[in-house]
């Protein structure tokens, strides 16, 4: 601020309004650095009192009992979740074994044929032709032969009584065996050229039901060209994946009961047929076979289904609530209390019982040891806190991992130590 005027010097501006200009424009700027500079002040004290309430990273988080689990060993009582598609036994694709025109076809997809039943008949002009030839060709090659049979025991006799050589004769027995060989090789053709007109008739390979028709009547196909195909539904069969962990706990003969799509109330029987000896690439799984009886063809190739096989009995494995694990960048770990801080414990799972929410620990931490059954956000690695009085929660039983129910304490206000 300016100082105060004396009375001779508020006289002498009034006298001389240039000098009264200039003392204005000073006044102006002097209170234009006293502001600037009190702006300052202002900013360093506000950006001081920013460092000084600057947030407290030691945080302290408060847990309660029903938060906390306990590594316990106890019998898991595996459930394993079998699903997939169901898909007959036994089905083949029919395919013809000759080249021609389909004459007739005689069943339709959805209808039910027997053993060696005809299918699809084919045109059989050219086959008979090359049959007749063949059959002719035997013929005048069983004729050379009988011929040739005939000249070798008249040459036989001769040389007994030495009236032709041996040479002589050697060249007539090798002509019999050539006529010999012509006529079985003669034979062969029949039978090939026979065959081939019996194949034109082509046949159910086994009983069942046609599941799709490839052909019309009038169309020429080659041979091992696909016809039909057909799917005997007495029998089903399931493939389902199995987590390599709980494969020990399979074996085979185990029954299972399966419910499939559209069969509301009904349960399917089977069981345990085969249990694939390896295990599939990427997976880490094994598939195993389950076999369903069908005798009324109630159920259908495609249809899915899915069950629960109980697990072979084993001995008490130590247990956590699934609930406690955190998976993160390929990683299994829990979070575990010890001596007031949070431990982040890598760890290694096996099975799994989804109904009880319970997770087997394999290995990475020890019975007995105590960690956060919930999430809590900004948990991490050395961390401090503090868990209140009462009952530790038993993995038995955990509240906080009942699968489709919320974590009990999503989150607890970390307190200031």
């Amino acid at each position: 601020m300016t100082p105060p005027l004396a009375p001779s010097e508020k006289k002498s501006l009034r006298a001389n309004p240039a000098k009264r200009r200039g003392w204005a424009k000073w006044s102006v700027v002097a209170i234009t650095l006293v502001a600037i500079v009190a702006g300052l002040v202002a900013w360093r004290a506000s950006s001081a009192s920013k460092v000084e309430k600057k947030p407290d990273d030691d945080k302290t988080f408060e847990f309660a009992r029903t938060d906390i689990a306990v590594v316990q060993p106890q019998n898991l009582g595996l459930v394993i979740a079998v699903s997939g598609s169901v898909r007959p036994v036994l089905q083949a694709m029919i395919k013809s074994k000759v080249a021609g025109e389909i004459a007739r076809l005689y069943v339709r997809e959805g209808e039910s044929v027997t053993a060696g039943q005809v299918l699809v008949s084919l045109d059989t002009a050219d086959l008979k032709a090359r049959n007749d030839a063949q059959r002719a060709m035997a013929a005048e090659a069983k004729a050379r032969l009988d011929l040739a049979t005939k000249n070798e025991a008249n040459n036989r006799a001769l040389l007994a009584k030495n009236f032709i050589s041996q040479n002589a004769f050697d060249s007539v027995a090798n002509s019999m065996q050539i006529a010999e060989a012509n006529h079985q090789s003669a034979l062969a053709q029949s039978a090939i050229t026979q065959r081939a007109l019996a194949d034109a008739q082509i046949r159910a390979p086994f009983a069942g039901i046609i599941s799709k028709r490839a052909v019309n009547v009038g169309e020429k196909i080659t041979a091992d060209a696909l016809i039909m195909q057909i799917v005997d539904l007495s029998k089903m069969e399931l493939e389902a994946p199995v987590p390599v962990g709980d494969i020990p706990s399979v074996k085979v003969g185990q029954e299972i009961a399966l419910k499939v799509d559209g069969f509301s109330e009904r349960e399917f029987k089977g069981k345990v047929e085969r249990i694939n000896p390896a295990a599939e690439a990427g997976s880490r799984s094994i598939s195993i076979f389950v076999t369903l009886p069908n005798a009324d063809g109630a159920l259908k190739g495609g249809m899915f289904a899915n069950g629960t096989l109980a697990a072979v009995g084993r001995s008490a494995v130590a247990t956590l609530p699934i609930a406690s694990l955190i998976e993160e960048g390929g990683q299994t770990f829990v979070y575990a209390l010890k001596g007031g801080l949070i431990e982040r414990k890598p760890v290694t799972i096996g099975a799994k019982n989804i109904e009880r929410g319970l997770a087997e620990i394999r290995s990475g931490i020890e019975v007995g040891t105590e960690v956060v059954a919930v999430k809590a956000d900004g948990l991490k690695h050395g961390s401090k806190a503090m868990v209140a009085s009462g009952a530790v929660l038993s993995p038995v039983t955990p509240a906080a991992a009942q699968p489709g129910k919320p974590d009990a304490s999503a989150a607890k206000t970390p307190v200031k130590s």
